[in-house]
C-alpha cells in the first residue's frame, strides 16, 4: 500500500539537512512525503558566518484548518527541528489529520555534544518530551536523552546498564520503540540501541562489518552536519515500508556511512546523501522481494 507521510522540521534552503534531506530519503523509500516547514532558514546554523530565519508557527494552524477542510490525512508523521511554541499545534495536527493506525517518529532534535543547541532554553527539554510521549518511534541521541529525563548527558565510559536504564527511562515517557542513536561502548564502535521496552538490540557497523561484510565506519575524524537528519530519514522511510526497527535502523546507518565516504574533502556543510540513495533503494528492494518469498 502506498503510504503517506507528513514530515514537521525546518526548511534550510542550504546545508543537506532537515526537510531538504528528508523530502527525498523519504521520498527514495517509495513514501509519499509530505513536508510542513517550521521555520525557513537561508542555510543551517552549523559552520556558516551568517543565516536569515523566518518563523512559520503562525502557519500551522492555518494549515491544519485547510487540511480538515480537505480530508487531508497521513498514515505516518515524523517531527525534526522544532520550537517550544510548535509542540502543541504539531500535536493537534496529529491527531486531527492521522489516518487510522498512523505512526509518529520523533527525533527530538535538542541538541548534541552534551550540549542544547543555541537558542534552545533550559526548560525546552520537558516541552519536547510532551511530544515524545506520543511517539511510536523516538530518536534521540545520547544528550538529547539525558536532557529530556532531566539528567547530566554522558557521553563516555558508560556501559550496557547505563544505557538500558536511559531507554527505560525514554518508555517512561511514553515511547513504545526507542532508536538511541551515538551508542559506544569503545572507541571503535558506534551504533544504536532498539528497544520495544521489552527487548533491546545493539547494532555496531564496524563490528558487523567484520562478521557480515557491511560497509565500515568511516572514521575521518571529520564533524558531517545532517547525518542524524539522514539516519532519522531512511529509519522513519524504511519503517513505514515495513522493515523491522533493528532492520531499518541498520540500514539508516550503513546509508549514513555511505553518505560520509561519498563526500569530497572541503565539502564542509553536509553530506553527499543523494550519493547513498542506490544503496537505500537497493535495499528495501532486496528487502521487498525477501518478504514476498
Amino acid at each position: 500500500m502506498y503510504k503517506r507521510l507528513l514530515t514537521i522540521q525546518d526548511v534550510s534552503c542550504v546545508g543537506q539537512c532537515s526537510a531538504t534531506v528528508a523530502l527525498p530519503v523519504i521520498s527514495a523509500c517509495g513514501v509519499e512525503c509530505a513536508v510542513l516547514p517550521s521555520a525557513i532558514l537561508s542555510n543551517h546554523t552549523g559552520g556558516f558566518s551568517g543565516w536569515t530565519f523566518r518563523d512559520l508557527t503562525d502557519e500551522m494552524p492555518k494549515v491544519e484548518a485547510e487540511w480538515r477542510r480537505q480530508g487531508i490525512r497521513f498514515d505516518a508523521f515524523y517531527t525534526g527541528y522544532v520550537c517550544q511554541a510548535q509542540i502543541a499545534p504539531i500535536m493537534s495536527i496529529m491527531e486531527s489529520s492521522a489516518n487510522p493506525g498512523a505512526i509518529r517518529f520523533v527525533d527530538p532534535v535538542l541538541g548534541d555534544n552534551g550540549k542544547l543547541y543555541a537558542g534552545f532554553g533550559a526548560d525546552f527539554p520537558a516541552q519536547m518530551a510532551r511530544l515524545c510521549a506520543g511517539a511510536d518511534y523516538l530518536m534521540p541521541n545520547l544528550t538529547e536523552a539525558a536532557f529530556l529525563l532531566g539528567r547530566k548527558p554522558v557521553l563516555s565510559g558508560y556501559d550496557k546498564a547505563f544505557v538500558e536504564e536511559l531507554v527505560a527511562g525514554l518508555h517512561a515517557l511514553g515511547a513504545k520503540n526507542v532508536v538511541l542513536t551515538g551508542v559506544s561502548f569503545d572507541h571503535e564502535l558506534l551504533g544504536v540501541a532498539v528497544s520495544d521496552g521489552a527487548t533491546i538490540a545493539y547494532d555496531f557497523n564496524l563490528r558487523l562489518a567484520r562478521a557480515t561484510g557491511r560497509s565500515e565506519l568511516p572514521f575521518r575524524g571529520d564533524m558531517f552536519h545532517g547525518t542524524g537528519d539522514l539516519f532519522a530519514s531512511a529509519f522513519a522511510g524504511a519503517a513505514v515500508r515495513g522493515l523491522p526497527a533493528i532492520e531499518a535502523a541498520a540500514l539508516a546507518a550503513d546509508v549514513v556511512c555511505e553518505a560520509i565516504r561519498a563526500t569530497d574533502d572541503g565539502h564542509w556543510y553536509g553530506v553527499a546523501f543523494e550519493r547513498a540513495l542506490p544503496l537505500l533503494v537497493s535495499r528495501l528492494q532486496t528487502a521487498s522481494r525477501h518478504a514476498a518469498t
